[in-house]
């Protein structure tokens, strides 16, 4: 069954190279951002989550809990990790889910339910676990960005992403493309004028069904 948006992940219990946890218990009341990888000791995978790691300050400012999966054993995560740590000059902090039996891969639908690693596996095996999914306290799938093996993930636009999904969060808002931090949001159709103008002042009005304010 597919994971939509909005779908709350499931709650597994995954082995890691910090021990086993529970998906909503380590979350807890965070955000949560999972990025998944096909295999360790991989050039454009060891890149990402050097990126990750450098950006343990920004992850905390968001009060955002990450955790990476691959579906190496929790063994080969500990080693990877001091390639991740060498090649970025961080500390790789954040749990990796060791997912050799491919439950995480499937239950978030990367892979198909009769999908298993062959004898001599490559990355190419287990291409399609090339995703980030972001989670918001409620434990609901909030996006999804998928990529091929030959292209980095742009950890701008995932923390780009992140600050409007946490701005528009349970609120009336939108935000428009290309938006930054700081820019002015979109104000949602299920209020009228009447009610925007009352909960956040003068309305900038692009198109009557396009109408902005401040931050």
């Amino acid at each position: 069954m597919s994971l939509r948006i909005n779908d709350e992940i499931p709650n597994l219990t995954v082995t890691t190279d910090h021990g086993e946890l529970k998906l909503h218990d380590y979350i807890g009341d965070n955000w949560g951002i999972l990025f998944s990888h096909p295999k360790d000791f991989t050039p454009v995978c060891t890149t990402e989550f050097s990126a990750v790691a450098k950006l343990n300050d920004e992850w905390n400012k968001r009060k955002t809990k990450v955790i990476g999966i691959s579906v190496d054993s929790a063994e080969d995560h500990k080693k990877w990790k001091a390639d991740i740590e060498k090649f970025g000059g961080s500390k790789a902090g954040f749990p990796i889910i060791a997912d050799t039996d491919l439950k995480v891969a499937k239950a978030f639908d990367m892979l198909p339910s009769e999908a298993y690693l062959p004898e001599g596996r490559t990355p190419a095996d287990s291409a399609t676990v090339r995703s980030v999914f972001i989670v918001n306290p409620e434990k609901k799938l909030q996006l999804v960005m998928t990529y091929p093996m030959t292209i980095g993930r742009n950890f701008a636009e995932v923390l780009r992403a992140l600050d409007a999904l946490q701005k528009t969060y349970k609120v009336p808002l939108a935000t428009p493309a290309d938006w930054q931090v700081g820019q002015d949001v979109i104000v949602a159709l299920s209020l009228n004028d009447e009610q925007a103008k009352e909960k956040y002042g003068e309305l900038d009005k692009k198109l009557p069904y396009l109408r902005t304010v401040k931050a």
